[in-house]
């Protein structure tokens, strides 16, 4: 026993710790390799943080770039259309000669006669052909109808000298806002010296104003650009949309809801959702040509009416309707499925009564958004023949008619100054409608979205 306790303290207990050397020289090893590889990742971090800073930099110029290019746009189409918005007025003194108006029939008076009279009586000096050819000319040929829906009004003034305000020509218009410079050599301006002085004439005796332009909204195309309004095309885009509205809504929720709800997972479903996708980037044009070819041709329906113009619109924005529909039925949660079906509801009542309320937002947004497409539309309808000159108004859906971007395209094409601020006025009231739409699907969205 002695031996043994002998033997274990003769041993050299330090003999048998275990050497720390080694250890000791792996963690300075590793701690070395961590300095090196901080000090890479900071000479790259710095490295990666200017040009994270470059990136932003570049993408914040891209969008003041982009806002200020869509700025420029704006303020070039406010700067030439704000001024169609007021219309120059001339004063007259027509005498209502009872031996020239038939009080049982005054659609029959030649009352262009009787304003020319009243202007030959203003200024007596005027004798050659040519000369009152240019006189006539400062007052608009709708001059007649105001002086003809005067008398239908107003039977008892027959007789008597009134006076009346009657819309100035689009040259006179066109001087009185500036758009023609008194500076420039006669050769170079569309009125000459003497039309200018007439028109001073009127000015001197305060019988010319210029008032706010209720033609401009009340009224259809017309050759005369004093005249033509944009209530007929806007009338042909609204029936146009209705039409649209009322068939792509409808089958295209219902088709949503079909291929998320209900059809089966096949080729079929594959190759028809595939085709969507597909119709959705297909050119406007093509839809155009199609209603050409199927609703025109083949069923013969009329030419120029918002019926057809509603079709091919509908064809066009079915795809949009669908993908936007179906995205928002993918976006209701599994759970409300699971949880409807659980107590014991059909697959029907599950879809009627728990998802399509939730989605119905989201489907709202689509449908606003395609008809906001739609109504910007001028392509298709061009080829369904909505591009031909209309003055009446339409009162249905298949009286011949335009649509505003079509209008917009016809004045866009007249040479006369006039046209152009009605150009630029016509696309200012189709951009507020736009708006209007984008802000509408927005507040749909805000007011029935659901959040869970």
């Amino acid at each position: 026993m002695n031996n043994s306790t002998t033997g274990l303290s003769g041993l050299n207990l330090s003999s048998l710790k275990p050497s720390t050397e080694p250890s000791n020289a792996g963690q300075t090893a590793v701690r070395g390799a961590q300095v090196r590889t901080m000090d890479v990742v900071n000479k790259g971090l710095a490295r990666r943080h200017r040009s994270e800073s470059r990136f932003k930099r570049l993408g914040l110029a891209a969008i003041l770039l982009s806002l200020a290019f869509l700025a420029v746009l704006f303020v070039s189409i406010f700067a030439n259309g704000y001024t169609a918005f007021k219309q120059t007025f001339i004063q007259l003194e027509v005498f209502l000669d009872p031996l020239e108006i038939d009080k049982e029939n005054l659609q029959t008076v030649n009352y262009m006669g009787l304003v020319k009279k009243s202007l030959t009586t203003i200024f007596p000096l005027v004798k050659s052909r040519a000369d009152k050819r240019k006189l006539y000319g400062i007052v608009s040929t709708g001059a007649a109808f105001d002086l003809q829906k005067f008398v239908q009004k107003n039977r008892h003034e027959i007789g008597n000298t009134i006076q009346i305000w009657v819309p100035a020509d689009d040259d006179v218009d066109m001087l009185m806002k500036g758009h023609i410079s008194r500076d420039v050599p006669e050769a170079e301006r569309r009125m000459n010296d003497t039309q200018i002085a007439w028109v001073d004439h009127f000015i001197d005796r305060s019988r010319i104003k210029q008032e706010f332009n209720t033609i401009f909204f009340t009224g259809g195309d017309s050759r005369e650009p004093e005249l033509a309004g944009i209530w007929g095309a806007t009338c042909g885009s609204l029936y146009t949309l209705l039409v649209a509205l009322c068939l792509s809504f409808p089958i295209g929720i219902a088709t949503a809801i079909y291929l998320e709800e209900f059809a089966p997972t096949n080729r079929w479903t594959d190759v028809v959702e595939v085709n969507i996708n597909n119709l959705a980037a297909v050119p406007s044009i093509v839809f155009g040509l199609l209603g050409l070819a199927v609703f025109l041709n083949f069923f013969g329906l009329p030419r120029s009416a918002p019926l057809v113009g509603g079709l091919v619109l509908t064809l066009m924005t079915l795809p949009t309707i669908i993908i936007a529909s179906r995205a928002s039925l993918k976006s209701v949660p599994p759970s409300i499925r699971e949880a409807a079906l659980g107590i014991g509801a059909s697959k029907t009542q599950m879809v009627a009564h728990h998802v399509l309320p939730l989605a119905m937002p989201g489907m709202l947004t689509g449908t606003i958004i395609g008809m906001a497409q739609a109504l910007g539309e001028t392509a298709p309808l061009l080829m369904i023949g909505m591009v031909a000159f209309i003055v009446d108004i339409p009162t249905g859906f298949t009286d011949p008619s335009t649509v505003l971007p079509v209008q917009i395209f016809l004045w866009a094409d007249s040479p006369e100054r006039a046209f152009l601020e009605k150009t630029s006025a016509a696309i200012m009231v189709l951009l507020v409608f736009l708006v209007a739409m984008n802000g509408l699907a927005v507040v749909l969205r805000k007011k029935f979205e659901r959040r869970w």
